[in-house]
């Protein structure tokens, strides 16, 4: 495991291993899809039975953001948080409306490399291309605002990262739904993992 910097921003390790060592017994954890939430199954420590949520092997996007509401609706008193990779919070990132006007207060990860990157793990290799697998670093943060949320954005190593989750936890107990955008490099960690 290499938890040197990464080619550019945050090293997604690095930002997993701050959310693990913030996270409350009672947390829960809904992951949907991408290379981060691939990486993150390797450092989040699921706190108890049924504190992990996930779209199993077929990796179905978009079902995150109804699975987050779920489990805070059933486990009110339970920290929610739903881990995006950027291109699946493009599928579900609008249920941070409902999460607003519903006061169901939820933390939202981002790890926003702009790519398809576990797509690209294995295209480009196969067939020399990176077609269709390049996103924007886009400003996740600010689609939660603009429907009512708040939002953070860390893109830089030298950020204080563990301040901004703590100051995400504090406004999701406050009532608030929060997204924190984190625009992470590249790593070789998952090198080798296929999807399916």
């Amino acid at each position: 495991m290499s938890l040197e910097p990464a080619e550019k921003y945050l090293n997604p390790l690095k930002v997993l291993f701050e959310v693990e060592k913030i996270l409350p017994d009672n947390a829960i954890l809904v992951v949907d899809g991408g290379d981060f939430v691939g990486t993150a199954a390797y450092i989040l420590r699921p706190r108890g039975p049924l504190s992990w949520l996930d779209p199993g092997a077929f990796g179905t996007l978009g079902v995150g953001g109804g699975f987050a509401l779920g489990a805070k609706l059933c486990r009110p008193d339970a920290e929610v948080w739903i881990l995006y990779g950027d291109g699946s919070c493009g599928f579900s990132v609008a249920e941070i409306d409902t999460m607003t006007r519903h006061k169901v207060p939820i933390i939202a990860l981002v790890g926003n490399d702009a790519a398809w990157t576990q797509i690209a793990r294995e295209q480009v290799p196969f067939f020399g291309s990176s077609v269709a697998c390049k996103l924007a670093y886009t400003d996740y943060q600010e689609v939660s605002k603009g429907y009512g949320g708040k939002g953070f954005l860390v893109s830089e190593d030298s950020a204080d990262l563990s301040s901004i989750l703590k100051a995400a936890q504090s406004l999701c107990r406050e009532g608030h739904t929060v997204l924190i955008n984190t625009l992470i490099g590249s790593s070789k960690f998952r090198e080798g993992s296929i999807s399916v």
